[in-house]
């Protein structure tokens, strides 16, 4: 049986800012990493083509363990995964910091990808424990996306700053103090959790399944670059991925004790929001990924000056989430919180076709960066609808399968979208165009890409996901508990 979880309001905000913390420092190791690999190449000796798995590594570890850490923090306790992820990504940082050549460097990215996938599989599951319902849970959602989303614009930042102040190594190395603060107080301050044990849910040839099939699909896409949609390669592997993961699903509907209950899939807002996250994060990469190479290759700032350039779209959405949010989930419920933030996304998105090789800077792209505050209403409304029908035994579960969406849906994207804008250049440039012109062109089309995925993302918001009884909506108890002393 759970153990009682911190009662004080300062001991949940502490919970709250050390799994914050945590997660920014996951999020931030995702893109700190992508300014600092000409100097790995440089110090290591990387091939061209090996170098890429300094990403490659943390990506498949961390995208195909999501779901198994998930389902393992309600089996053996949240708190002891968290825990546990947080202490191996801590140690992973310092052997990258020190590593001595290549293959020491992608073997601790990989280690760090594993403990990433322990940490963040289970760290929503305890934000929404800690914070059941009410306008506070509104509100620690909102930090949440706030946190997903200054991550990469202030990875770039750092990362850049970090590299060329004190080398590269230091990307690494600035996890330990941060690493090592929030392991003492998550152990003082976070609820501890018996779990359901591991005879609840102990599916041995189901869990080989799934991370074997998650991992095989992460391996595929991140190799889409290199090999190509339609190869041999790509199909080959892609298919097998698929039979994986059928076969895990097989599995589960006949198990005694299935890793996953299919259950938890016939919640229509469990299966709902994880279908619109799908959409989303993959829409989103257009402007995350698309935008700082625009900026780039066709504005030509350097490094650092993009990752400045896109704090203000972290900025806003920090505001939105943080401060107007709760409020706006409270009265109007999250669906239709979801909405609009859903279409304000679309408008951003769409706004970046106008953008061509003479946009300015503050008359093209700032306008649309402050657009960009409709994710801080869509991500914490759609966060609440999908984890509203997790249950207290599920909530790890859930939180594991809304991360591993989020992270097949933004690989995914990058992929498509990135192939998608090189071939639209490519074409363009065998037929004459202006370099800078062709470029600009390819983002162009990512752009329309993206817009259209948020736009199925707002249809299937609007046909499949029901909106909250208002009883059950966040702040709506928290008024009417107020309202009853003086009714009486």
């Amino acid at each position: 049986m759970d153990q009682p979880r911190p009662r004080g309001g300062r001991s949940r905000l502490t919970a709250l800012i050390v799994l914050c913390a945590s997660m920014l420092m996951i999020i931030l190791d995702g893109s700190i990493v992508a300014v600092a690999l000409p100097a790995i190449r440089e110090a290591l000796g990387f091939g061209a083509a090996s170098l890429a798995w300094v990403v490659n590594a943390y990506l498949i570890a961390f995208g195909g363990l999501l779901l198994l850490f998930g389902r393992l923090g309600d089996l053996v306790g949240r708190r002891r995964v968290f825990v546990a992820g947080l202490a191996l990504f801590t140690a992973a940082s310092l052997l990258c910091g020190l590593a001595p050549d290549a293959a020491t460097l992608v073997t601790a990215r990989f280690l760090q990808g594993v403990g990433a996938a322990m940490a963040s599989a289970v760290s929503l599951g305890m934000i929404v424990m800690l914070y059941p319902e009410g306008r506070e849970r509104a509100r620690a959602l909102g930090a949440v996306s706030f946190v997903g989303a200054a991550g990469a614009s202030i990875g770039s930042v750092l990362g850049g700053v970090l590299t060329q102040a004190a080398g590269w190594n230091w990307i690494f190395l600035i996890n330990l103090p941060i690493g090592l603060a929030a392991l003492a107080l998550a152990l003082r301050v976070l609820p501890a959790e018996a779990g359901l044990g591991l005879r609840a849910g102990a599916d041995a040839p189901g869990a080989l399944l799934v991370t074997a099939g998650l991992m095989l699909c992460g391996y595929t896409i991140v190799e889409t670059s290199r090999a190509g949609w339609g190869s041999a390669h790509t199909l080959g592997f892609g298919a097998l991925s698929v039979l994986l993961l059928a076969a895990f699903v097989a599995r589960q509907a006949t198990a005694a004790r299935p890793l996953l209950p299919l259950r938890v899939l016939r919640s229509r807002a469990v299966a709902g929001a994880n279908l619109v996250q799908l959409l989303l994060v993959g829409g989103l990469l257009a402007f995350q990924f698309h935008m700082a190479l625009f900026l780039q290759q066709v504005l030509a700032f350097d490094a650092a000056g993009t990752g400045l350039a896109m704090l203000p779209s972290a900025l806003t959405i920090g505001v939105v989430s943080l401060g107007v949010s709760a409020r706006l989930i409270s009265r109007y419920g999250e669906r239709a919180v979801l909405l609009a933030g859903l279409a304000v996304l679309f408008a951003a998105l769409a706004a970046l076709l106008r953008l061509t090789p003479g946009a300015g800077y503050a008359t093209h792209v700032l306008p649309v960066l402050f657009l960009l505050g409709g994710f801080g209403l869509a991500s914490p409304a759609l966060t609440s609808l999908g984890m509203s029908g997790a249950g207290k035994d599920d909530a790890g579960l859930v939180s594991g399968l809304f991360s591993t969406t989020q992270q097949v849906g933004g690989a995914l994207g990058v992929a498509v979208l990135a192939a998608a804008s090189a071939a639209r250049t490519d074409a363009l440039l065998a037929a004459g165009a202006d370099p800078v012109a062709a470029v600009a062109e390819g983002h162009r089309l990512a752009f329309g890409i993206g817009a259209a995925l948020v736009l199925a993302a707002f249809v299937l918001s609007l046909t499949v996901l029901r909106a909250r009884p208002a009883a059950a909506r966040p702040g709506v108890s928290d008024r009417k508990e107020a309202s009853e002393p003086a009714s009486r």
